[in-house]
């Protein structure tokens, strides 16, 4: 068995570990997949590479509205393909290089399973070390539909590679993959049907947004909603979905895209002492330690918030926090925001005000459209909105929610905000809005409350 300072398992934040306080440790990383992770492979990044040409499609297509005569001729998929993949292959590749350049790191391209006291087996190898980084992150949630093992399908991790772009993609699922490659292969060509169980998309929105982007992506594609999937098959290359009380649907491709579950458990971790939560989440404390002494875990197999940025924070804390034991630093979640990069986005930071409902919490609210503002008004926008909730006593900002042309940027202004408890007539009337951008909608939000 052999003998590490620190092993590290999970290649996507956890490759961040190594600061150069590191240097004179003996290392151990295990990486059963390419190096980087979600995120670079199969996530956040070619995710986005995609939509951005994407929603220049769906802007070329209601050019029309504003006066502009413009249509596109074609989407070329294996171009946009390759450029995608073209480009993050050979940083996964050079990641690994370089951690294998490194005298006092090894490498183990192997699957990891705790078998015992930090004890990891790896490819039938077992090492141990006194420190050990658990951030093997999470994979594409299957539901438990009959014939799924039957059928061929996609996951997140898959989809964007296909060498076709299928004349019809059924998508099952309805929050932030589903949507937001169902905005990608519409723009590519595809006839997309969404089916969910449930009545809107994106459910753990704020319902107000929630509902609005679902009106709004009821007129692109067909929306199959409130009768889940009750048994897949495949007839020749097409796939057949059946539901209860509903018709079939025939696709050519599908892709199941209902969320995304914890890697702890199948990694073993509770072999080593380790607890995981009901939802299957490793437990740690504001420090990311775990309950077992110098084993510590970070980003999606321990956060449900399943965020880059916030795996990216719980990082820095880990590298420093191993080699300060009596300076201890925490993440500050306060202010954390999130995105749907669909079309239209959604952001959001905070509460929603079914969460302040349900806690029976005080607060006042108000939502501003876009077309309120002389840049909305330009746009012609018809569904953009800023929604702005606040304590009615200390007049801090409980949460915001965002739809329309930017989101993500906008919001930014706000998550400020609630990072530095500000107040929202200090946000509202401190700093000069530049007019007239769109960032008067939360300027006039703010005042409004």
């Amino acid at each position: 068995m052999e003998q590490f300072d620190l092993i590290i398992i999970g290649t996507g934040s956890g490759n961040s570990v190594l600061t150069p306080d590191f240097d004179d440790w003996k290392v151990a990383i295990v990486e059963r997949d390419v190096f980087g992770g979600t995120c670079l492979n199969r996530g956040c990044i070619p995710s986005k590479m995609f939509i951005y040409p994407s929603s220049i499609v769906e802007t070329v297509r209601h050019a029309g509205e504003l006066g502009v005569d413009a249509h596109i001729d074609r989407v070329r998929w294996g171009d946009l393909r390759d450029r995608v993949f073209g480009r993050i292959d050979p940083i996964a590749a050079g990641g690994e290089d370089w951690r294998n350049s490194l005298d006092n790191v090894t490498v183990f391209k192997a699957d990891a399973r705790i078998v015992g006291d930090k004890q990891v087996d790896v490819g039938g190898q077992i090492i141990t070390a006194d420190n050990i980084v658990l951030a093997a992150g999470a994979r594409p949630h299957l539901p438990a539909i009959e014939g799924l093992d039957q059928v061929r399908f996609h996951t997140s991790a898959t989809i964007m590679r296909l060498d076709n772009v299928p004349e019809r993609l059924a998508i099952i699922g309805g929050g932030f993959i589903a949507c937001e490659l169902a905005h990608v292969f519409d723009a590519a060509g595809s006839q997309v049907t969404i089916i969910n169980r449930g009545d809107r998309l994106l459910r753990a929105q704020d319902t107000e947004v929630s509902t609005r982007f679902t009106e709004v992506y009821g007129r692109r594609f067909d929306l199959q909603m409130g009768h889940a999937p009750t048994r897949l098959s495949q007839d020749g290359d097409e796939i057949v979905i059946e539901r209860d009380g509903a018709d079939e649907i025939r696709a050519d491709e599908l892709l199941v895209a209902t969320g995304r579950v914890p890697n702890g458990e199948q990694l073993g971790v509770t072999n080593t002492g380790v607890q995981l939560d009901d939802r299957g989440y490793v437990v740690v404390d504001e420090y990311q330690r775990t309950g077992v002494p110098g084993i510590w875990a970070l980003g999606d197999i321990s956060n449900p918030m399943q965020l880059k940025h916030t795996a990216n924070a719980e990082q820095r804390a880990v590298s420093h926090n191993m080699h300060h034991p009596d300076d201890l630093q925490t993440v500050h979640y306060s202010g954390t925001p999130a995105a749907v990069f669909a079309h239209p986005q959604i952001a959001s930071v905070g509460l929603t005000e079914d969460q302040l409902i349900a806690e029976g919490r005080s607060y006042i609210a108000h939502t501003q459209p876009y077309s309120a503002t002389a840049y909305g008004w330009a746009m012609d926008d018809d569904h953009g909105f800023c929604k702005v909730i606040a304590d009615p006593e200390t007049r801090l900002l409980l949460g915001a929610h965002i739809i329309g042309h930017e989101a993500s940027l906008l919001i930014q202004q706000l998550v400020l905000g609630m990072r530095f408890d500000l107040t929202v007539d200090d946000m509202a009337r401190g700093p000069l809005y530049i007019h007239p951008a769109l960032s008067e909608v939360v300027e006039q939000a703010l005042l409004e409350l």
